[in-house]
């Protein structure tokens, strides 16, 4: 399959809920509506950030409904199909043909790891094999799963064995690995990082492509450290980082991803709760992310 390389921000998409925990929708299309007028090149859709694992199957099949009806082409759409049942991940990953997704993603089985790399590469190609048509990531991110292959040692082994194979979401900081699975081939694959605070550092190994949480939060940030990356603006580009390195730094003391869909309701996108095991956020936890970001300075960026 040719690999049409993304450049630009993916915004690792939220999914939206009432106070009661269930799923709203509606809120999927302002969010849509938000990334396409800031400049994003696409949405992954049910991903660490969309809560996925707290989700059930079918919810996430009316998430990725929901999405590629409010992108409307206007932006990419990648859905996560990673399940720790392997025939869930299949019928999500064959759900994602007919309805709107431009690409899937897989992280392996997080509670019964695949011990070695062939039984990963195994687990890989059945959901692969579930969708041939669209191009498959596999979604590195060992901090979460406890699975943690050299990437570029993954790609030579899975070539062969996944005809679908466009990349890696990279969501990890070796920066040493990140830079061989780039050259790997003669750069044959798409490698869309995904650890925003270091996203100039990933630029100066060559990356192209990103995926992440803060991207939804402030795009224009780090749209402004591609662009200054690439005109030679070396001093800017980190001025800009270090307000995300900042931003994420805070954000994840208030408590993460809920602070994170606070952050939302700043831009008038109300992302309501997340799910159990996260803490519920009231007024008091809302007002401090609000303090916090407008101590940030970031603005509408």
């Amino acid at each position: 399959m040719p690999i049409e390389k993304i450049q630009g921000l993916v915004a690792a998409g939220f999914t939206p809920m009432h106070e009661d925990g269930s799923l709203n929708l509606p809120v999927i299309d302002q969010l849509a509506d938000f990334l396409a007028e800031s400049g994003v090149a696409g949405v992954f859709v049910c991903g660490s950030t969309g809560e996925s694992l707290s989700l059930t199957t079918e919810e996430r099949k009316q998430c990725l409904e929901r999405w590629a009806k409010a992108c409307a082409g206007r932006i990419k759409v990648i859905a996560h199909v990673g399940h720790n049942s392997l025939p869930d991940a299949e019928e999500l990953a064959r759900h994602a043909i007919t309805n709107g997704a431009d690409g899937i993603s897989a992280m392996p089985s997080t509670f019964f790891k695949p011990r070695n790399l062939d039984l990963l590469v195994d687990w890989c190609a059945s959901i692969a094999a579930a969708a041939p048509e669209l191009p498959f990531y596999y979604y590195h991110i060992p901090g979460m799963t406890g699975v943690s292959p050299k990437m570029h040692e993954f790609l030579s082994a899975a070539e062969d064995r996944i005809p679908s194979l466009a990349g890696v979401k990279f969501t990890h900081s070796d920066l040493m690995d990140f830079r061989q699975c780039l050259t790997l081939k003669g750069g044959k694959f798409d490698i869309l990082f995904g650890t925003d605070e270091i996203m100039l550092s990933a630029l100066a190994m060559g990356a192209k492509g990103f995926i992440g949480s803060t991207y939804n939060l402030a795009p224009k940030l780090y749209l402004g450290v591609i662009a200054d990356f690439a005109a030679g603006r070396l001093e800017e580009a980190r001025v800009k980082q270090s307000k995300s390195i900042a931003m994420v730094d805070q954000l994840l003391a208030l408590g993460a991803l809920p602070a994170f869909k606070s952050v939302m309701r700043l831009h008038g996108i109300d992302c309501g709760p997340t799910r159990a095991p996260f803490p519920r956020f009231g007024d008091a936890e809302h007002q401090a992310v609000a303090e916090a970001w407008g101590a940030l300075g970031i603005g509408d960026q």
